[in-house]
């Protein structure tokens, strides 16, 4: 109950905008057929920025134990250096002004993630919490 608590309060406060701006950037992505390999990352991104509360990222192959191997390594890379870095950092500025308040406190964590996310994209698996 209170993950659906916290979920409709992330939405309404500022979910939807982050989750349509990753939307819109994955399109931007697929339509420059050059980002296509990042377009997924970025609506996979989208899905959890909309409802956070009860999923939790698995990073680079964690879930099988593959890992993202050279290719993913590289996409990560390219895209920290063109797009992640001020991403992760609007992130981190927006859970900076919420950590203020303590009722701010999970939401600014799951910015903190995002952030985190918005990093290294690729290889991220988003999964919901047993």
């Amino acid at each position: 109950m209170i993950r659906l608590i916290l979920n409709i309060l992330w939405f309404i406060l500022g979910g939807w905008i982050s989750g349509l701006l990753w939307l819109l950037g994955g399109a931007i992505l697929a339509i420059t057929v050059v980002g296509l390999p990042w377009t997924f990352a970025a609506w996979r991104i989208a899905s959890y920025s909309f409802w956070p509360f009860g999923r939790e990222v698995v990073w680079g192959g964690e879930a099988d134990g593959r890992g993202i191997g050279c290719f993913g390594v590289g996409l990560n890379v390219i895209w920290f250096v063109f797009a992640g870095w001020y991403i992760a950092l609007t992130h981190v500025l927006i859970a900076f002004a919420e950590a203020i308040t303590i009722i701010g406190i999970p939401f600014a964590l799951k910015d903190l993630e995002l952030a985190k996310l918005a990093l290294a994209p690729v290889g991220a698996t988003i999964r919901d919490k047993p």
